[in-house]
């Protein structure tokens, strides 16, 4: 797997929102591209700091697509405009500045919990979404915890 054949998405996995975001982006991206992790994972921590970066200087959706890093509202904005009708249209507000959007991006960002909930624990993926996580082989396949 490299950042040229896949994107990565890195997410928060404690959160209900972020992994609602992940399975969407899931099930609208028929070519497959996307590869994921919640960035608590070692396999996430890995793939950061390739980039120079840690996750508490992140504190955000991640996109890594061909070398590049993207965060906020241009991660989530690169992510639409690669899935299909009619969430590809979103890419267009990525002519709003940057500051606007990650305004937009951190109100969101700040309720999330709210909206969604909150765990303490990544979720159990569903089969087809278990294939796409980075670090598969360390994936429990039934209701466990994770060491």
């Amino acid at each position: 797997m490299g950042t040229s054949r896949h994107g990565i998405v890195l997410f928060d996995g404690t959160c209900g929102f972020c992994e609602g975001w992940v399975r969407f982006i899931a099930r609208h991206d028929a070519a497959g591209y996307f590869r994921f992790a919640p960035s608590q994972w070692p396999e996430a921590e890995r793939v950061l700091a390739a980039h120079g970066l840690t996750r508490e200087a992140t504190r955000s959706l991640v996109l890594i697509e061909n070398g590049a890093v993207y965060l906020r509202s241009s991660a989530t904005l690169r992510i639409a405009a690669r899935l299909g009708w009619p969430w590809r249209l979103a890419a267009a507000l990525l002519w709003i500045p940057t500051p606007l959007r990650d305004a937009a991006y951190r109100i969101v960002a700040a309720i999330r919990h709210r909206l969604a909930g909150r765990s303490n624990a990544c979720e159990i993926p569903p089969p087809e979404l278990r294939a796409r996580l980075i670090g598969r082989t360390d994936i429990p396949t039934a209701a466990q915890p994770r060491p």
